[in-house]
């Protein structure tokens, strides 16, 4: 399976219509591919918080109609970032969109992790409640979000889904950039699966991003790590990794769950 995650540049200078429309033909290029994977909110840029409301679109908006096409045009499975929804009432998400090679929306996923701690994000964006997978040929598919990655939890709850392949779309900051690789790599190790993880170049609402979007596979390698620019960085995959990984050591099948809580003293 070969998988190529678009690390678009996004800065203030370009408009919300001119990057999608530039997005739009990158992912048409990418006819080689299975699974094209962009960043979160590339439209807007993750961190320009004054732009979630006036630049929200509803979930089948001028987006999800370009990157549908593109999808379709291309042949690709996409994973079309996340872009900020606003629901019929009037509420904001974070949502994620999956679109299959015809160009059906295989998925929606509103981010459950908001990031701000009572500012920006958290206090804009509604939280999503639902876990998503995705049924591929080759992989099931993990979806989740940016700030998500800190949260294993969630992860283990795409693995108990049957998820073999777990993908994020980000605009991580740069200073923060070591904890976006070593999170990365512990989320594919611990639970044995591959890891694409898809960033944002440039500088967006004053805040440089991180770039380096990255895969790695069941067993903690970097497969392919971009650097701080935009780039499309492109893996050939082996699904079959994921079982042979579970099967030579498994770690999974050790899992405590249910455990009581330590008595009060």
């Amino acid at each position: 399976m070969r998988a190529s995650l678009i690390q678009i540049d996004v800065n203030d200078d370009e408009s919300v219509e001119s990057r999608r429309q530039r997005v739009t033909a990158l992912v048409r290029e990418q006819t080689d591919a299975d699974l094209v994977v962009l960043p979160e909110l590339w439209t807007t840029g993750a961190f320009a918080y004054e732009r979630f409301a006036t630049e929200a679109e509803p979930l089948e908006g001028s987006t999800y109609e370009a990157m549908a096409k593109a999808a379709s045009d291309a042949g690709v499975w996409l994973h079309a970032g996340s872009i900020p929804e606003r629901d019929p009432e009037g509420s904001l998400y974070n949502t994620a969109l999956v679109f299959s090679p015809s160009g059906e929306l295989a998925a929606a996923y509103r981010k459950i992790h908001r990031f701000g701690f009572d500012q920006g994000e958290a206090v804009l964006m509604g939280a999503g409640r639902e876990l998503v997978t995705v049924r591929l040929p080759e992989t099931t598919l993990g979806v989740a979000t940016c700030y998500d990655l800190r949260f294993p939890e969630l992860f283990r709850g795409l693995v108990d889904a049957g998820a073999e392949t777990l993908v994020l779309s980000a605009g991580w900051p740069e200073r923060r950039r070591a904890h976006w690789t070593l999170l990365a790599q512990a989320r594919a190790v611990e639970n044995q699966a591959f890891v694409l993880a898809c960033g944002t170049a440039g500088t967006h609402a004053g805040v440089p991003q991180a770039g380096h979007s990255i895969v790695v596979d069941p067993w903690g390698e970097v497969l392919a790590e971009a650097g701080a620019d935009e780039e499309i960085l492109t893996v050939d995959l082996d699904p079959a990794k994921v079982a042979a990984t579970r099967e030579q050591f498994p770690a999974l099948k050790d899992r405590l769950l249910g455990l009581d809580p330590p008595p009060h003293r």
